[in-house]
């Protein structure tokens, strides 16, 4: 079983919502993935207004329509558009299909905006994917770091959490967040380098590590290498692959009466 955390709409080349996923579900087909994980619209911006939140998540939404079996959609949201966010949650997912929400770079997740948002996804069960970057040159403007997501869940403990990336510099990344027990580390759209894999398993668990790819920026094949070549037993590449996504949504899925 393969649960793949971490996929896009935008950069398929298609030009719309439902051949961006058709051709998503025929790659993933190919590479013997399960399920996805789907967040963001096609184009995506930084810093997104209210309006073209609802925009980017309408168009998940109608992937959703016709791939519901094969795919899990998040809420895009944003920590500059707190009561704006808010209602998308509402009606993307307490009122609609979706099982999480995706907070990217608009700004940090250590602000005291970003509590409403996760407060409100615990109460719907719902996960929170939050993508990080250490970058050599520094950060874009708001742009957050595992240490700020570390901070966020150390207000959160009871929230489910995942750290994008898992920081970009995973060698940071994994320590960052390894005593902050609520949040799990995305493998998704870093090279496929060697080591990536066995430290975050050293260092968290296996059981808070999960595939993701970043497709259709990352092609899956590449983004799975890191996990088939890693040097882990063969129980903890299942919780990778899969077993670890499926008991974090398993809450929501649960909840929605969704069998997976």
């Amino acid at each position: 079983m393969i649960w793949d955390v971490h996929t896009h709409l935008a950069g398929s080349g298609e030009k719309t919502p439902e051949e961006s996923i058709a051709r998503l579900i025929v790659a993933a087909d190919r590479m013997g993935i399960d399920r996805l994980v789907v967040f963001m619209g096609d184009p995506w911006s930084y810093d997104p207004s209210p309006a073209d939140l609802t925009r980017q998540n309408d168009q998940v939404l109608k992937a959703l329509d016709h791939w519901h079996h094969r795919a899990f959609g998040f809420v895009y949201v944003s920590v500059n558009h707190v009561e704006a966010s808010l209602r998308e949650i509402d009606r993307c997912v307490r009122d609609g299909p979706m099982v999480g929400l995706k907070l990217w770079v608009a700004g940090r997740c250590d602000s005291p905006e970003a509590d409403a948002l996760v407060l409100h996804a615990q109460g719907l069960k719902a996960l929170v994917f939050q993508h990080t970057w250490i970058k050599a040159q520094g950060n874009l403007p708001g742009e957050s770091t595992p240490m700020d997501l570390a901070t966020l869940a150390s207000r959160h403990p009871e929230a489910s959490l995942v750290c994008g990336h898992v920081g970009g510099q995973w060698e940071l990344g994994v320590r960052a967040v390894r005593s902050a027990s609520n949040v799990a580390v995305d493998l998704g759209g870093v090279d496929a380098t060697a080591g990536i894999v066995e430290a975050a398993v050293r260092e968290l668990g296996a059981e808070r590590v999960l595939y993701g790819s970043d497709a259709p920026g990352r092609s899956f094949a590449t983004q799975l290498a890191k996990v088939h070549g890693a040097d882990i037993s063969e129980a903890d590449r299942r919780l990778v692959l899969g077993e670890n996504l499926r008991r974090l949504l398993r809450p929501i899925l649960q909840a929605k009466g969704i069998e997976a």
